[in-house]
């Protein structure tokens, strides 16, 4: 990247650099590269994705192809427990961090978020700052969307959104029924997501609740066998579909009245975003950037376009579940408002390009090295 610049004579202001596959980029830039003017004064930022993924291997293996100096890997640069780490390489030399939730930003200077990192990113704290991804609004507008069955907007959803429902439950062979409550899940199945959570409380939620439990995605073995097993035991309340479609995915956000994410950690999460914006209402647990997207229900104020629990904790999680169906068989109109709020959220890149802007304009300003 940095030495192709020369040769097409781009001299760019800032290089934005995405998770561990680009970590070096900061690290040559102050380094091997520093001695060349043509790259004085160009500032590099750092974007977090997703933590766990770092880019580790032995110091070996990552200085024979990297050619960094060996004194590049010490524990104040890119050594990391005895291996060597690229995004640790992009945090020390980049110039500011980002992420991609308030919420998020925070949690990774602590122990229990940070994965190991957390010491480097508490000390890099006035250099860094969460921006909220944000969504395609013309992929994902419930208004023109041709993969779902009947389009709808914000004032018309209580008489078409349910008109999606009942041609999913169709499809999916569940009992035809407009008024019972139908829970969609999207998503990787991996432990970050909390399926051990979903899991302990399945039986639970399903043999004791009127609701209706829709579930895609693809994983690990233990989590597609656990939703499988279920779906065999209640097949007339839950549907699984081991593996992705795009166009079950809109169904799924346009047909149902609730999305659950109950996240051990999630630095953005988007399915909550895609969910607001089909009138699904979201139950999520509050990290990262769910609790930054999702304002939590308001019974007395009649506020909020969520439901949301604070701790990893499966009967928190149910109670939570309970609590919302409550609201949507006694208190449709407050349901109905849960929904007109968070179709009326904006979560396109249109609100986060202006932070974004906002982050350059101020890196320029600063000193330059």
């Amino acid at each position: 990247v940095l030495s192709m610049l020369p040769l097409i004579d781009f001299q760019p202001d800032i290089i934005h650099c995405h998770d561990w596959q680009t970590g070096l980029i900061p690290v040559y830039l102050k380094t091997e590269f520093a001695g060349n003017p043509f790259f004085w004064g160009m500032k590099s930022v750092m974007t977090i994705h997703n933590l766990k993924f770092q880019g580790v291997w032995d110091i070996e293996t990552i200085q024979g192809i990297s050619g960094l100096p060996m004194e590049l890997f010490t524990p104040d640069k890119l050594e990391f427990k005895k291996g060597a780490n690229m995004l640790k390489g992009g945090l020390v030399y980049a110039d500011y961090i980002t992420t991609v939730s308030d919420t998020y930003a925070g949690e990774i200077q602590t122990p229990y978020y940070g994965e190991g990192l957390d010491g480097l990113l508490s000390a890099r704290h006035f250099d860094m700052r969460g921006i909220v991804n944000g969504i395609d609004y013309a992929m994902y507008d419930p208004a023109k969307d041709d993969l779902i069955f009947k389009n709808y907007s914000a004032s018309n959803f209580r008489t078409n959104k349910k008109v999606n429902k009942e041609k999913l439950q169709e499809l999916l062979g569940l009992v035809v029924d407009r008024k019972k409550y139908m829970i969609g899940l999207i998503s990787r199945l991996t432990d970050q997501k909390g399926f051990d959570l979903i899991a302990y409380i399945m039986d639970e939620l399903l043999s004791t609740e009127r609701v209706q439990f829709v579930v895609a995605g693809a994983g690990e073995a233990r989590y597609q066998d656990m939703l499988s097993y279920f779906a065999g035991k209640y097949p007339d309340k839950m549907k699984v579909h081991i593996g992705y479609s795009e166009e079950l995915a809109h169904q799924i956000y346009a047909s149902c009245d609730a999305f659950l994410m109950p996240s051990l950690f999630e630095p953005c999460g988007l399915s909550q975003l895609m969910s607001l914006r089909y009138g699904t209402v979201p139950i999520v647990r509050e990290t990262g950037g769910l609790k930054d997207t999702v304002i939590p229900y308001n019974e007395y104020t009649k506020e909020g376009t969520g439901f949301s629990f604070a701790n990893y904790n499966a009967h928190e999680m149910l109670e939570t579940i309970r609590y919302a169906i409550s609201v949507f068989y006694q208190h449709k109109n407050d349901w109905d408002i849960l929904v007109k709020h968070g179709m009326s959220q904006d979560f396109s890149w249109n609100a986060s390009v202006v932070e974004y802007e906002k982050l350059y304009d101020g890196l320029m300003t600063k000193f330059t090295w």
